[in-house]
Order: C-alpha cells, then sequence, then structure tokens
C-alpha cells in the first residue's frame, strides 16, 4: 500500500505555485459565513441563502431525489433486514460500489480525462501527482480509487447495513410520512446541519499530532485535490468519519433518511473535492462543486480550520492574507464547511 514515511505522514513537498498567487481560480473574497449562522441574525438574508442552498437545482436537492429512487428500486426490503445475510448485504454494497464510481468517476472523466471544462473555474491548475512515491502505485488516481472503494465503500456499507439491521428489529426510533410529514421533511434539512458540526468535531480532533501523524495524513497526501480523493481515507478516519448516522439511535429516522445521510456524506466528499468550484455553462457556475476553502485546506493543511474575519481596511488578495483566525463555537458555523481561508505561508 502507500509509502509510511515521515514524508508520506504529512511532510509532504511543498507544492510549486501555479498562476497568481498560487491559483488559477478563487471565488469573491473574502468568504463569508452563512447569514444562516451570523450574529445578529438577518431572517431575510437566512431565508434567501437557505432557498439558494436548496432549490432549485442544487447538489442537496438531487441528493434527496437519488435517496429516494435508492430506497424505491434498489433497497432491500426492511423485512430482509432483520437477520444479517449475504444477499441483502450484497445488494446494499453493489448499490453503493455502483453510486460512488458513478459519481467520482463520471467527475474525473468529465473534468480530468476529457477535459470539457478546461481549467475553467479550476482552483489549481496543476495536474493530480504521477510518478510520486507517496501514493499507492506511485499515482495518485489509482491510489484514491483503491482506498474509496476497498474501505470507504465498504465502511458505508457497514454502517448501512446495521442501521437497517436494527430498525429492522426495532432497535432505533422510526419516523414515517404518515405519522409526522413535518419532521419527515424537516430531517432532510437538518442532516446538513448535523454534518457541519459532526465533520467540524471530528476535523479538529483528527487534527491533533498523533492522529494526523498515524491516520488522517492518509488523505492530506492529496495536496491538490481530484473527485477521488474525498473518500481517500485511512479505514478507521472512515468508520469515525461515517459515524455521523449513530445519531439515529437518538432521532428517528426513515430506511430514506439514512440512505440520504449516508450518501450526502460520501458523495459530497468526491463532488467537494472536485477541484473545480463547478460546471461552468455560459461562463457561469450553474452548479456549485468544489470549495475554494477545503482548497485551500489541502494545500496548507495545518491552517484554515476557523472561520475568517476580515482585517478592516484591508484590500482582499488571493492568499487571503488579510484575514485573520477567530475562535468560534461550532454552532455559528456554515453548513456547506468549517474551514475558511487563514493561510498566510505554506506549512513546514
Amino acid at each position: 500500500m502507500a509509502d509510511l514515511s515521515q514524508a508520506a505522514r504529512g511532510r509532504i513537498e511543498r507544492p510549486k505555485r501555479a498562476g497568481p498567487r498560487g491559483w488559477h481560480y478563487v471565488p469573491n473574497l473574502p468568504l463569508e459565513v452563512s447569514p444562516l449562522f451570523s450574529w445578529p441574525l438577518d431572517p431575510v438574508k437566512a431565508v434567501k441563502w437557505l432557498w439558494k442552498s436548496w432549490f432549485l437545482l442544487t447538489e442537496r436537492l438531487v441528493l434527496v431525489g437519488l435517496a429516494f429512487l435508492s430506497w424505491l428500486y434498489t433497497q432491500p426490503a426492511l423485512e430482509r433486514c432483520f437477520a444479517f445475510e449475504a444477499d441483502w448485504l450484497a445488494q446494499i454494497y453493489l448499490r453503493n460500489l455502483a453510486l460512488f464510481i458513478l459519481v467520482a468517476g463520471g467527475l474525473h472523466l468529465y473534468f480530468y480525462s476529457f477535459k470539457r471544462q478546461g481549467d475553467a473555474l479550476k482552483f489549481d491548475k496543476r495536474d493530480l501527482a504521477r510518478n510520486n512515491r507517496v501514493f499507492t502505485l506511485r499515482n495518485q488516481v489509482w491510489d484514491n480509487i483503491i482506498w474509496s472503494l476497498a474501505s470507504g465503500v465498504t465502511v458505508w456499507t457497514a454502517y448501512e447495513a446495521l442501521m437497517m439491521w436494527a430498525m429492522a428489529n426495532g432497535y432505533v426510533p422510526t419516523l414515517n410520512w404518515s405519522e409526522n410529514p413535518i419532521c419527515f421533511v424537516l430531517l432532510f434539512a437538518l442532516v446538513p446541519l448535523w454534518e457541519s458540526f459532526y465533520f467540524y468535531l471530528i476535523h479538529r480532533m483528527i487534527h491533533f499530532p498523533f492522529l494526523y501523524r498515524h491516520i488522517h495524513y492518509l488523505h492530506h497526501r492529496n495536496v491538490n485535490v481530484g473527485p477521488w480523493s474525498g473518500l481517500a481515507m485511512h479505514p478507521i478516519e472512515h468508520v469515525i468519519y461515517l459515524g455521523s448516522v449513530l445519531i439515529h439511535f437518538v432521532v428517528p429516522a426513515h430506511p430514506v433518511h439514512i440512505l440520504y445521510h449516508l450518501q450526502y456524506f460520501t458523495l459530497t466528499a468526491a463532488t467537494t473535492h472536485a477541484g473545480f468550484a463547478g460546471f461552468s455553462v455560459a461562463g457561469r457556475n450553474r452548479f456549485a462543486l468544489g470549495t475554494f476553502h477545503h482548497q485551500m485546506h489541502h494545500r496548507y493543511f495545518e491552517c484554515n480550520r476557523r472561520v475568517p474575519r476580515k482585517v478592516p481596511g484591508a484590500a482582499p488578495s488571493h492568499d487571503q492574507g488579510d484575514v485573520r483566525r477567530i475562535s468560534v463555537p461550532p454552532w455559528r458555523l456554515p453548513p456547506s464547511g468549517w474551514e475558511l481561508p487563514d493561510c498566510r505561508h505554506e506549512c513546514p
């Protein structure tokens, strides 16, 4: 597998700058915290933000639709999940495998193999790494594919199977449309908020030196990221990251919520690590994908873990030298992620 040398455990060679101040494309700066998590709360801005994050064509809405399609056409009947059996476990695994290959593989083919969008909205103009001993088979893409499919999809399936088995046996509280339609719908909106809070906590945890050196380093070998990088993690990190779904041992849910929860965590890992801000149509970003703050976090892996505040009177710059760190409680973090720009130099 991967070279576990000191270089691979975080002391990766500094990336060479590509373009002005090291970036090919940057969004409007400074990046702002969602109005939903700003104080004092502006109700009008918060409602507009919520609307734009869900409608009309957004990643979240697509994933809700995908969860329903998965539940209706590819999910084993809950009665079959009363006991662990190879047939329904294989059915879930193969469906999850196909989904991740379709999303991560499709994005990779579109952006990197066929280059259908060229470099438009691409954060880092450099190609993904080849002939680099840090990666399995000396190739970043194949390394990421191996970790994503061999470990990521397996852990994803294991958690899904556990939750379905628990539901079938009455070990977890359930939620049905017929009994409580408002909560049924609301839970879809709450999953991204829970993701932000949970991801903030575990991400800070796995950046502690011991956990970073032995677990999280594997993900951060991807200094420049692509769609397959999102789920390319150490197996222990997969267990921690996807353990988010265990909240439903307390919070009632329907099987379709479980599907949405896990698909949200896994498939958005591919989209947010796409390396592109989104799909460009007629020169505009029509469908958001990658996030600049997380792209920066991979390049400057010991930075960018707090919410920014613009220094008064400073003009924005590509390297974010005008941003200072401040500490904020996790409930004020934006639902799209917790890292925002705060990188003045490359880490040693």
